[in-house]
């Protein structure tokens, strides 16, 4: 007997193989897995009624902060090197371990209730964000981060070496959804060569992966450039970061030459066209990256630079930009959608487990209703997917079978508690506003 059947959904998007899209169909859950999908109803220890319902994979999040969500609107009307300013200053001031993983609770909550099941979350304290999203139900990718400097959390080089070989058992310790094991060095300009080759090799000994950020900015590139003679990209290839499975945040100004490489060694990028618009850091090449072999996944970036965590509103700009560098015929919106689901899961590690619905696979899910004025008449369903659906749209969210979200409200934690915990932490950021 299955343990829950999501029965006759007027739509099930797959992001398989074939881009299937199903009518009328009903989805078997048993034992946290995908386990039947058809138009029959068998036995099922729970019913959940999807008529009207759009079924997708869970969204995934290939790039973000979720511990800066307590920065909401903090930096505006900046560029990337003020927006670094600013924000800093304010994790300086309030973003101890309690606070991260109070502001991951925060940001975590706010993922799973707009859709998204999966984030890729390079944040200070990981032990204590790891923490606060698994409370949530979120499927949370967390890893040591790595500064050549001590950092706002103030740890010595040697201090984050100890606590990367500490982190696949604080994992094991904290449980919840299966991540991969990841290392993040922040960046090639905050990380030396020296220590990003340390960081590969030991990345390399315990089978972890690794997430930085890589050209988001040209002033980025051009920093590298003249430290090294060499691009971010190129850095990561001679330091042995691309020995081991890798993904870009951004990589806006691959150039040809980066991509040829990232491609070569199996990196992927996680593109953030909401964050990269804001804060005029430019338009990644997404078709191009494509083209070129890399596996890109979509990600909102942090909220206090592109201001929510809504990956509906992602693969619409994602769509855009590809509209404006190129032209509207070339955006593929069966390639966005599998750039939020299946490509997104191989991007980051788990195109195995999670980013499509199938048979064996790891029942990551979420129901949208589809009796809006808004979504209404059908014609296309990527396109409703890409260019009218919302956040407000999703209705329930399983994450490994189990429901985190019902009816629009969590079933983990308290929303009344956690904005007034939230309100009451921020009041400490008042003297520097």
């Amino acid at each position: 007997m299955l343990d829950l059947l999501i029965k006759n959904a007027r739509y099930a998007v797959t992001s398989n193989k074939k881009n299937e899209i199903l009518e009328g169909v009903s989805i078997g859950i048993k034992d946290g897995k995908i386990a039947y999908i058809g138009t029959e109803a068998p036995d099922a220890k729970t019913i959940f009624d999807a008529t009207d319902k759009l079924i997708s994979p869970g969204l995934i999040n290939s790039h973000t902060h979720l511990g800066m969500s307590l920065l909401r609107g903090w930096a505006e009307g900046v560029n990337l090197q003020g927006f670094l300013e600013r924000v800093w200053a304010a994790e300086g001031a309030i973003m101890d371990e309690a606070t991260c993983e109070l502001g991951t609770e925060l940001g975590a909550l706010e993922a799973l209730l707009s859709g998204t099941t999966t984030t890729m979350d390079m944040y200070l304290n990981p032990v204590a964000t790891h923490r606060g999203a698994v409370r949530v139900g979120l499927r949370h990718i967390a890893g040591p981060i790595f500064f050549d400097f001590p950092g706002l959390d103030g740890l010595q080089w040697s201090q984050r070496i100890e606590r990367a070989h500490q982190w696949p058992a604080e994992l094991a310790k904290i449980g919840g959804p299966f991540i991969p094991t990841y290392f993040m060095p922040h960046s090639t300009y905050t990380d030396s060569p020296e220590n990003l080759t340390e960081v590969a090799a030991i990345a390399k000994a315990l089978g972890a992966r690794i997430h930085l950020h890589v050209s988001e900015t040209e002033a980025e590139n051009a920093d590298v450039q003249t430290r090294y003679s060499k691009s971010p990209t190129e850095v990561c290839r001679d330091t042995g970061i691309l020995d081991v499975p890798t993904i870009f945040g951004h990589g806006v100004h691959l150039s040809d030459s980066d991509m040829k490489i990232a491609a070569s060694k199996g990196t992927s990028v996680g593109h953030c066209p909401g964050s990269n618009l804001k804060l005029g850091s430019g338009l990644a090449r997404f078709n191009e990256m494509r083209k070129a072999g890399i596996t890109v996944g979509l990600g909102t970036d942090s909220c206090s630079s592109s201001n929510d965590l809504d990956m509906f509103s992602v693969m619409r700009m994602a769509a855009h930009v590809v509209a404006l560098r190129q032209s509207p015929a070339d955006v593929d919106l069966t390639s966005i959608v599998r750039a939020a689901t299946i490509e997104a899961a191989k991007a980051v590690g788990l195109g195995d487990r999670v980013g499509s619905i199938e048979i064996g696979k790891e029942a990551d899910l979420i129901a949208l209703d589809l009796h809006a004025a808004h979504l209404t008449p059908v014609h296309d369903v990527n396109a409703l997917l890409v260019f009218a659906a919302g956040r407000g749209d999703v209705t329930d969210v399983w994450v490994a079978g189990d429901q985190v979200v019902a009816k629009r409200q969590s079933t983990k934690i308290d929303l009344t508690d956690l904005i007034k915990r939230v309100n009451l932490r921020v009041k400490a950021l008042e003297p520097l506003k």
